[in-house]
This record gives C-alpha cells, structure tokens and sequence, in this order.
C-alpha cells in the first residue's frame, strides 16, 4: 500500500489521504480549534518556531501547524491529487 505525503514544509510530511482540511488560522474559531487540541495533546507544531500560517486537519483528530501559506499547501496538495489520478 502506497502511501502519499504532503510537504507542509521544513522537511515535514503528512499522509495526504488522512488530511480533511487546510485551513487559515486567523479566525477565532481556528483559534479556538488550536487551543482545544493543545488542551487535548492533539496538537503537532511543525512551525519549527515560525509564524503559523497554516492549520491542517487530519481524520486523526490531529490538528498540524505550518509556518507554509495554506493556499500554497492547498496547489501542492492538488498537484498530489492529480498525480495519482
């Protein structure tokens, strides 16, 4: 069984199958999201102590940080989509 990563940057990978959202963290209910999942240790930082610019959502119940532009997460994560197609 194949699996497909995610770049999300800084050598960091995620299983793109198991990824249910990338989102922008700038809205209080993302800011929200993130606090619960620290409270929860669901919380994977691989901001490597940069901005987040990032938050993905896995089936998990994880929540992952990225100091990567969502958007530019989003292309790769469609590049790897129709790769596979």
């Amino acid at each position: 069984m194949e699996k497909n990563l995610l770049n999300i940057g800084f050598g960091n990978t995620v299983v793109a199958d198991r990824v249910v959202a990338i989102v922008s963290p700038n809205s209080a209910p993302m800011k929200r999201l993130k606090d619960d999942a620290r409270d929860e240790n669901h919380l994977i930082d691989a901001t490597h102590g940069r901005r987040t610019r990032s938050i993905i959502i896995m089936d998990s119940n994880h929540i992952v940080l990225s100091a990567i532009q969502a958007e530019t997460i989003s292309q790769r994560f469609e590049t790897l989509k129709e790769a596979q197609e």
